[in-house]
């Protein structure tokens, strides 16, 4: 049933083999009777070919037995193959499991009619499970087999998995324009035990190191952004160039404006002057030990 563990060539269900056993039957005995047809056969000829050396018969009657002796060894062939296939529809009612794996679909019930062609049950092996994804046509000339990918999982809100891109489609979706990646596990054993869950990824297409600030950090305007930097217990109002936005920490790359080290207010208001005064504050007791020194404004 569904969610059972199996191995490799565990018998999974039975299908009523009473019809295929009687063709299997009748299909050995009409093998037999052909073999008793051949046997009698090759005797008339012998005992015909011996009576010809004597002048008793002639050439026309033996060659009349030669050819019944091949007509009859032609049907013990064809009942023969007959027997074969009987036995391989009888050993097919018995379905086993191809691998090992989890019974993730159950199709058919004890007692249901099923055709040939139908599917009964689903197999899945966990270490075959893979990351399916789905690039824009924009990207597709940063992507390559062999790139390093990070993933998240529903269901799986603690866990991130790395894998590799092992394979990239070569056509487009007509509709969506969008690119299939398929993607492995680096480590299939930590790998998901459930399949068609949604999950989102990153393809690592290039590195490069930046200094970073978080959006809540920035301040918009129509014409550019600035940041709040506080240095010599001064508020400093900063012009900021930025770069294109990181997709999974959500933070700016700054290209101009600031230096490393620098100090910004992570939350600024807009009450702010460039040259307003502050001052260090601890931060509160109850605070969690991680918990940064705030900046009071004056």
């Amino acid at each position: 049933d569904n969610g059972h563990k199996v191995r490799g060539g565990d018998l999974l269900m039975r299908l009523d083999d009473t019809a295929l056993r009687d063709n299997l039957a009748s299909a050995e005995e009409a093998a037999r009777a052909a073999d008793e047809a051949v046997e009698q056969s090759e005797r008339q000829v012998r005992r015909l070919s011996t009576l010809k050396q004597q002048g008793m018969v002639s050439a026309a009657a033996l060659e009349d037995a030669e050819i019944r002796r091949t007509g009859a060894a032609s049907d013990l062939a064809a009942a023969k193959a007959r027997v074969v296939a009987a036995r391989q529809q009888l050993q097919r009612t018995l379905v086993r499991a191809p691998f090992a794996g989890i019974v993730s679909d159950r199709k058919a019930s004890v007692g249901d009619t099923v055709q040939v062609g139908r599917e009964l049950v689903k197999v899945l092996d966990p270490a075959s499970m893979r990351f399916e994804g789905l690039v824009s046509a924009d990207r597709v000339h940063e992507l390559a087999v062999g790139q390093p990918v990070r993933f998240s999982v529903n269901g799986y809100p603690d866990s991130d998995f790395d894998g590799t891109v092992r394979r990239i489609d070569v056509s487009a979706n007509a509709a969506t324009r969008q690119l299939a990646v398929v993607v492995e596990f680096n480590d299939r054993a930590k790998a998901p035990a459930v399949a068609g869950l949604f999950a989102e990824g990153l393809v690592r297409t290039g590195e490069s190191r930046a200094l970073t600030v978080p959006d809540r950090a920035l301040v918009r305007t129509p014409e550019a952004g600035h940041v709040w930097r506080a240095a010599a217990g001064k508020l400093q109002k900063v012009a900021v160039q930025l770069g294109t936005r990181d997709a999974r920490s959500g933070d700016w790359p700054v290209l101009e404006g600031l230096a490393q080290g620098d100090r910004v207010l992570r939350n600024p208001g807009s009450g702010l002057a460039d040259g307003q005064a502050y001052e260090m504050a601890a931060a509160p007791a109850a605070a969690a030990p991680s918990a940064a020194a705030s900046a009071a404004v004056k």
